[in-house]
């Protein structure tokens, strides 16, 4: 299964990433949505988990959930704007999310990509798509999902 991540579009749609995006079967939106037309745009090539972030204050973006649990592909995924990847293979959070099964920890608010696995999680931000911001290039995430194995990329726009 293919799937699309983006995070941190604060209301703009880079059209590289719309094309970026035309293959996969599911897209997650990390949070910072801005405007929500947004999601009616990804709505229109697949179907959209998105969560809440941090400047979504208003309209119809600060109405989704902080956090989202999801399961595509058999791999149980974690969904949230704002967490901070673990720094030591003993940091709290791995337990906490391998007691919980999950295989994949999605999060944005960074916009600086991010892709590590510690204790066969993979933590993963796709950095920031929408316009450029803090001298970071803009990029999405891609994630391969097939029999037990994950497949992570950052792709720049």
């Amino acid at each position: 299964m293919r799937i699309g991540v983006i995070s941190d579009t604060h209301g703009y749609m880079d059209p590289r990433a719309l094309l970026l995006l035309q293959e996969v079967e599911h897209i997650i939106h990390a949070g910072d949505i801005g405007d929500y037309t947004i999601i009616s745009e990804l709505e229109q090539i697949a179907p959209v988990t998105k969560v809440r972030g941090n400047v979504d204050r208003e309209g119809q973006s600060s109405r989704c959930p902080d956090v989202e649990i999801l399961e595509l592909a058999g791999f149980k995924i974690y969904l949230t704007h704002e967490l901070k990847p673990p720094k030591t293979i003993q940091d709290p959070i791995l337990h906490n999310l391998q007691s919980e099964d999950f295989k994949i920890v999605i999060y944005g608010h960074s916009h600086i990509a991010y892709q590590k696995t510690w204790n066969d999680i993979l933590f993963f931000n796709p950095g920031a798509a929408g316009k450029r911001r803090f001298k970071v290039i803009p990029s999405i995430g891609l994630l391969l999902l097939q029999d037990s194995i994950v497949e992570s990329e950052i792709v720049t726009l």
